[in-house]
């Protein structure tokens, strides 16, 4: 039933479609978007005479028909994604239903049900709730192209599909979802789907702020799923819920490669975070006034309220005229009024002013102030207010405080050297801090770890100068909004123990100079986090954190945070470097060979995983990818970056943001506590030779001469590149080289020409000669597919990859490349290795074709490529022309017109194959 639903939902939006497109573009152009996708789907059918058509028929395309056919496959995708995800709930519903009074998996209810049946006693549950602590981070990386706007009317449409699932639709009823469906469709035909320039970096913060009403409205229900869950299984025990689920944000921190993250954008962002939480909790504040009537001369009760509202008239006397129109007798609404009060007074513009009188000097303040209210009510009225409003405030304030999201900061250590070298040349310290060897910057740092003169930031540079101002502003800040406001200080790119201790130098000038400057010293620590990426850091970071762990200085500092680390480990710079196979296996052993040396130094780790969206970046099922992880590393904590079109993806629909915050939690939660396993020691063998050779294949191909052209001329990298979705560079450095191209860009484009390199490439070639090599080893193979996660959900990956990938259509971009004899070599060496790839990787799973063990997925695959083939085809077309009319004069209209068709064709295909970014 549910899939006749969905096939309903496809139907009524692509007619819909298609009648506008024939009252606003004219009948001849729905003809010709029909003709074409009529002829891709007979190619896809095994048509070659319909494969010479299609091909004939786009290339004699003017601008104006191939902007018509991008535009309506482009709308399709975003139609058919929004009718997958509606029938993605109606499935999470209907299972729900049929199972009650039985958990669906992968849930907080299976968490706790799978805890007790594992014999767990209420005190060993309790423990693991304590240690429970998931932190998703939403993150600048810009492969989301679509306008916010847009964004907006898809999940308008969304809510009238909706409408149209309800058994008592009236038709009336029915005919205005479906008149709100026309109107919205009518808009986005008409609206441009480009961004006219690149966002600022607090457009972009606003951007990242747009999917927190949906966040903010399942949270609460996510708290009450665990407490339930608690009260079934072991009901009478009174359990103590932690705050478990926690936000975090890069925009407006991440100043990696990106010169227009300053301090004082940081500053501004910190205020707007601040802000946006304090105008939500005003919210709240006016329901709970029209929710809370209760009246003393009703029910004489809430002596509390009434005593914390004089104790704080006599603090804060203005408060009175804010009080003055609300009855004596009712408390709790006199209380709310207070706390209304306190939050306009906690409004900052400027983090440097002074505060207000009243002000919440963080989250903790309100914390205490909201759970007065439910005190009160569970007092004078037991469980039957229990799942008022005022408990879910309660769980929002707990979450969300009054930062909204927890600001990460982000650097490049090549960055901080840079910094350090120009601080200690103008204190006459050492002339070139970046020349010596790591041993001797670290002894230079610990030196002068307590210097507490003055840095000149007059005769610094921009960078060095912003940077010293960067660390006292988030002195400041950690003293004005409370700890709370800031997350992890990430360093990325690693490379050594001197890269973390230049950051703690930086750290300790700053609370040093705070005193000086009238400020108040925060007794708060930042929290240092190295990021390790490419293939030779992962390999050396044990050595690094041994080497952190053994300077008394970082000792002293770590104790002082409980002898807590946080450790992230990149998943994209990673794959980049060393091919899909040799990145995970360098992660996962990275990992636990991290957990080793933090152990014998009685330091606890939490692992903050730089997962893209893509599956060449850590891309896939979450909870997947989490149970995945070596089961030692896994001790409740976990961070977790959310990127580019995953927010979307994720949070666009407040049930299935639900599903995702379960999913993650339950992973979370059973992976610390009754799912460890250890992987036996002749996999762990096996799969390093494994790796090894894979990442021989790959720096083979990617090592070849003319590689970089190929991938230029064979990619639109150009028009990734120059998509105004970001505020920040493709490049680090501005260089056109693999070291320096960011992940980003670098999987967009294999993923826009259909062969999905960073997901696959250099796994055939080491699977298929083991095979051929040793029996017993490849017998081997197909037991870790078989008893371990990771390996599981590595060959998973990698097989969802190969099925997205086309090999046709790949080599019609390859055709683009004028390399010549190189060309062919590395145009040979992808598209046999995607054969060896292919066939291992049945082989392993045991199956005729990919994905036949999910057919719904590979439905959903085979129902998507005839509309992404001629978007394909209409991106090389135009790739092809635009580099033609290189050197010609051909005016800044024209050429802007072909830019935008192509990042037209970027965009449309992107929705078309999801997770791309």
């Amino acid at each position: 039933m549910t899939n006749d639903l969905l096939r309903r939902d496809v139907r009524i939006l692509a007619d819909m479609l298609g009648e506008i497109i024939s009252q606003l573009a004219g009948p001849k152009a729905l003809e010709m978007v029909e003709e074409i996708r009529l002829l891709a789907r007979e190619r896809r059918g095994g048509s070659r005479e319909a494969e010479q058509q299609l091909a004939e028929r786009i290339a004699a395309f003017d601008y104006g028909q191939a902007r018509t056919v991008a535009r309506a496959f482009s709308i399709f995708f975003d139609l058919a994604n929004i009718a997958e995800d509606r029938q993605r709930v109606r499935v999470l519903r209907e299972r729900e239903a049929r199972l009650e009074p039985q958990p669906i998996p992968e849930t907080l209810a299976a968490a706790i049900a799978e805890l007790k049946q594992a014999g767990f006693a209420a005190e060993a549950v309790q423990e693991a709730l304590d240690h429970l602590s998931v932190e998703l981070v939403f993150t600048a990386h810009p492969s989301e192209a679509k306008r916010r706007s847009i964004r907006a009317k898809l999940r308008r449409m969304r809510h009238a599909l909706e409408e149209l699932d309800r058994d008592d639709l009236l038709p009336r009823e029915r005919r205005r979802s479906l008149a709100s469906l026309r109107a919205e469709l009518s808009v986005i035909w008409q609206t441009e789907f480009l961004r006219p320039g690149r966002p600022t970096v607090l457009e972009e913060v606003e951007r990242g702020l747009s999917i927190m009403p949906r966040v903010w409205e399942v949270v609460p229900a996510v708290y009450r799923s665990l407490e339930n869950a608690l009260a079934e299984h072991y009901p009478g025990h009174a359990f103590r819920v932690p705050v478990f689920l926690q936000f975090g944000s890069w925009m407006g921190g991440d100043r990696d490669g990106n010169p227009h993250v300053t301090a004082d954008v940081t500053a501004r962002t910190l205020c707007q975070l601040r802000n946006s939480a304090i105008d939500r909790h005003l919210q709240i504040c006016k329901q709970m006034y029209d929710y809370l009537t209760i009246s003393e001369t009703a029910a004489p009760r809430s002596e509390q309220l009434t005593e914390r509202v004089e104790a704080a008239l006599a603090q804060w006397p203005p408060l009175a005229e804010a009080l003055a129109n609300v009855a004596p007798h009712e408390a709790y609404r006199r209380w709310i009024k207070t706390i209304e009060w306190r939050l306009g007074q906690s409004r900052v513009t400027d983090i440097e002013a002074p505060a207000l009188s009243g002000d919440y000097g963080d989250g903790g303040e309100l914390v205490a102030d909201v759970a007065a209210i439910c005190d009160c009510l569970a007092a004078d009225y037991g469980s039957l207010l229990s799942d008022s409003i005022a408990r879910r405030w309660y769980e929002l304030v707990r979450t969300f405080g009054l930062h909204l999201t927890r600001l990460d900061i982000r650097q490049d250590a090549r960055r901080y050297q840079e910094v350090l070298t120009e601080i200690f040349q103008s204190l006459g310290v050492t002339p070139d801090f970046a020349a010596l060897d790591d041993a001797a910057r670290a002894k230079v740092l610990g030196d002068t770890m307590d210097f507490d003169g003055d840095v000149p930031i007059d005769k610094l540079g921009p960078l060095a100068a912003d940077t010293v101002r960067l660390y006292k502003l988030m002195q400041r800040a950690m003293v004005r909004f409370g700890s709370q406001c800031l997350g992890a200080n990430v360093i990325s790119l690693t490379r050594s123990a001197s890269d973390v201790l230049g950051v703690l130098w930086l750290w300790r000038h700053a609370q040093a100079a705070a005193p000086r400057s009238g400020q108040r010293r925060s007794a708060a620590e930042l929290k240092i986090a190295p990021l390790f990426e490419k293939i030779g850091d992962l390999q050396r970071a044990s050595q690094t954190l041994r080497s952190m762990l053994g300077n008394p200085h970082y000792a002293n500092y770590l104790a002082s945070q409980g002898n807590r680390q946080v450790v992230m480990v990149g998943y994209s710079d990673s794959t980049k470097d060393g091919g899909y196979l040799a990145a995970c296996w360098g992660l996962q052993r990275a990992q636990s060979e991290l957990h080793r040396v933090a152990a014998q130094h009685g330091v606890s780790l939490t692992f903050f995983h730089g997962r893209g969206g893509s599956l060449g970046r850590g891309g896939g099922p979450a909870a997947r990818g989490i149970l995945s992880l070596p089961s030692e590393t896994l001790d409740g904590t976990l961070r977790l970056t959310e990127q580019g079109e995953v927010l979307a993806e994720r949070y666009d629909d407040v049930q299935i943001a639900y599903r995702h915050l379960e999913q993650v939690t339950w992973a979370t939660l059973v992976g610390s506590t009754v799912r460890k396993q250890a992987p036996q020691a002749e996999w762990v063998e096996l799969l390093e030779q494994l790796s090894q050779r894979s990442l021989a294949v790959y720096r083979d191909l990617v090592d070849q001469p003319g590689f970089m052209q190929f991938f230029a001329e064979t990619t639109p990298i150009d028009e990734i590149e120059n998509l105004p979705i970001g505020s920040r560079p493709a490049r680090r450095r501005g260089e056109r080289s693999l070291g320096d191209l960011r992940a980003i860009p670098w999987v967009f484009s294999w993923t826009q020409n259909r062969t999905i390199i960073p997901a696959w490439y250099g796994l055939g070639t080491a699977l298929a000669e083991t095979k051929q090599r040793d029996p017993a080893a490849w017998t081997a193979i197909g037991e870790m597919y078989e008893k371990w996660p990771f390996f599981q959900a590595t060959i998973d990956n990698a097989e969802l990859a190969l099925a997205k990938a086309d090999m046709y259509v790949a080599q019609r971009y390859a055709s683009l490349n004028d390399g010549g004899e190189s060309r062919g070599v590395i145009w040979s060496r992808i598209l046999a290795e995607f054969g060896r790839s292919r066939e291992a990787i049945l082989d392993v799973v045991g199956e005729p074709e990919l994905l036949a063990a999910t057919p719904w997925f590979q439905r959903s695959i085979e129902a998507r490529n005839p509309y992404i083939d001629p978007l394909n085809l209409i991106q090389i077309e135009f790739m092809r022309r635009r580099r033609s009319q290189a050197g010609i004069e051909t005016g800044a209209a024209e050429e802007e017109r072909l830019r935008d068709l192509l990042r037209l064709t970027v965009q449309g295909i992107a929705a078309g194959m999801r997770t791309t970014g």
